[in-house]
C-alpha cells in the first residue's frame, strides 16, 4: 500500500508546474481553443520562433502563413521619444496557467515607460486578424488574473495622440485614432469584461472618447500578481467580448456568463450622457418642429437609435383625466413618456426622456471601422494600447489571448472559461 501510495504522489507531483501547486492542462486546453471554429490568432506563450529573436507567435489555422509575431515596445518613447526601450525581459514569466505559461503587465513606477506587445499594421493590414467593415463580427478572449487597472487587455484599438492635453504638450508623434475593435478589463465598471467596436476610429456622440462599448455584470477580483504560486493558480478569470453584427449587440462576458447591466440616468453620467444626448437628438429630429434642447447642427451619422417595440415593462407614474407618465423598459433603453389626450380623446406622447441605457449587450448599428491603408490603420496589442494619457492601465498576468472572427455562443465562451479551472 506504501509503494502503491508513493507511486500515485509522484505522478500526480509529475503534472505540477515547477514551483506551483495547480494541475492544468495546458496541450488539453490548447487543442479546445485551436478547435473552436472561426479562430483567427491565439497566443499562449509558449509557442515561439525556432530562431531569431523567438518571439512569441499565434497558434492560427491550417494553412494560414502568417503566425503574427509580437514585438515589444514602449510607445512612449515611439510618440514621445521620452523613456527607453521594451524588450521581452519586461514582462516576466510565470511558468503557469490555462496554457502552462503567462506574460506579467507590471505597475511601471517610470511615468516614460508604458510597454506592451505588439504586432505592427505593416504585418496584419488585411490578413484575418484584420477584422473590419460591414458585416464582419467578432471575439476576443483572455484569460488573466487583474491585479489593478480597468484599461486595455488586447485589441485593434490605437486610440490616437491627438488629444489637446497636457499629456500631449510634448509630443513628438501624432496620429488620430486608429481603433477598431479590443476587449478592456472593465474601464467604467472595473474589473468586468468590456468590449470596445468604433464604426470611425475615432469618437462617439460628439465626446472625445470612443463610447460604444459593453460591461458584463460579473466583474473580477483584484489579486497581488505577487500572491502564493496556489492563490494565483485558483485566481485565473476568463475576459470576453463579442461583437455580433446580425444582432447590432457588443456583448461582454466574465467567465462564459455575460449578465444584464444597466445605466440608471444616463444623463448624469459623465461620458455616457453623450450617448443621452445622442438619443435625444435623434428624437428631437423625429418629431415636427424644433424643440426645446434641440441642435439643428447635430451630425445625424452619431445618432443613437436603438429599436424600440413593445416594451417589456411598463409603469404608470402618475394619471389624472388628461395626462399620463409612464415608464417603459424596452430591449436597450429605459424612458419616461408623458402622454395626453388630444382633441379626439386619444392618448398622445408629449415629453420623451431617457433614464436608463443598457451596458451589457450594448446596442451596435455599424459596421467595424476599416482603414483605408495600412498607414492609417492601428497595431494589434497586448496588455496596453496607445494613448494619450499614458496611464499605467490593467497590471496583472495574461495567460493566453484569442481572437475569432465571429461571435462565439454562449456554450463556446462557457468551455473556454472552464478553461481556467
Amino acid at each position: 500500500m506504501t509503494r502503491l501510495l508513493l507511486i500515485f504522489l509522484t505522478a500526480v507531483a509529475s503534472t505540477l508546474p515547477l514551483g506551483g501547486v495547480s494541475a492544468f492542462d495546458p496541450t488539453g486546453n490548447r487543442e479546445v481553443v485551436r478547435n473552436t471554429p472561426g479562430l483567427v490568432a491565439f497566443w499562449d506563450f509558449t509557442q515561439r520562433e525556432s530562431t531569431g529573436q523567438e518571439r512569441f507567435i499565434a497558434h492560427v489555422p491550417a494553412g494560414s502563413t502568417n503566425v503574427y509575431p509580437l514585438d515589444a515596445a514602449n510607445y512612449v518613447r515611439d510618440y514621445w521619444g521620452e523613456g527607453r526601450q521594451a524588450t521581452y525581459a519586461d514582462f516576466p514569466l510565470l511558468n503557469d496557467g490555462p496554457f502552462g505559461q503567462a506574460i506579467r503587465i507590471r505597475q511601471e513606477s517610470d511615468p516614460n515607460f508604458r510597454p506592451f506587445l505588439f504586432i505592427p499594421r505593416s504585418r496584419l493590414h488585411d490578413t484575418p486578424l484584420d477584422i473590419k467593415g460591414d458585416g464582419k463580427s467578432v471575439t476576443v478572449v483572455v484569460w488573466a488574473i487583474r491585479e489593478s487597472g480597468n484599461h486595455a487587455l488586447a485589441g485593434i484599438w490605437h486610440e490616437g495622440t491627438d488629444l489637446k492635453q497636457s499629456s500631449t504638450a510634448s509630443i513628438k508623434k501624432v496620429e488620430r485614432g486608429q481603433r477598431q475593435y479590443a476587449l478592456f478589463a472593465g474601464l467604467n465598471k472595473a474589473g468586468s469584461a468590456c468590449g470596445h467596436v468604433s464604426e470611425n476610429g475615432a469618437s462617439s456622440f460628439l465626446n472625445k472618447y470612443a463610447l460604444h462599448k459593453c460591461n458584463s455584470l460579473g466583474q473580477s477580483p483584484a489579486v497581488s500578481a505577487d500572491s502564493p504560486p496556489e492563490k494565483l493558480a485558483a485566481s485565473w478569470q476568463c475576459f470576453a467580448m463579442t461583437f455580433a453584427d446580425e444582432k447590432n449587440e457588443i456583448t461582454g462576458w466574465l467567465n462564459g456568463e455575460s449578465g444584464e447591466r444597466w445605466l440608471k440616468n444616463p444623463k448624469s453620467n459623465n461620458l455616457l450622457s453623450y450617448a443621452h444626448n445622442a438619443y435625444m437628438q435623434a428624437h428631437y429630429a423625429r418629431t415636427p418642429g424644433m424643440q426645446d434642447g434641440e441642435d439643428s447642427e447635430f451630425p445625424e451619422a452619431q445618432y443613437y437609435s436603438p429599436p424600440e417595440g413593445d416594451e417589456s415593462e411598463t409603469e404608470v407614474l402618475r394619471e389624472d383625466e388628461n395626462q399620463r407618465v409612464e415608464r417603459r423598459r424596452y430591449r436597450y433603453t429605459e424612458v419616461v413618456v408623458t402622454l395626453e389626450k388630444d382633441e379626439n380623446g386619444v392618448w398622445v406622447e408629449t415629453d420623451r426622456n431617457l433614464v436608463g441605457l443598457r451596458l451589457n449587450p450594448w446596442w451596435y448599428p455599424h459596421g467595424i471601422y476599416s482603414p483605408p491603408d495600412a498607414e492609417q490603420g492601428g497595431p494589434f496589442t497586448i496588455g496596453r494600447v496607445i494613448h494619450s494619457s499614458r496611464s499605467v492601465g490593467f497590471t496583472g498576468w495574461i495567460g493566453g489571448v484569442s481572437v475569432f472572427d465571429r461571435a462565439l455562443s454562449a456554450a463556446e465562451l462557457k468551455e473556454l472559461a472552464d478553461l481556467r479551472n
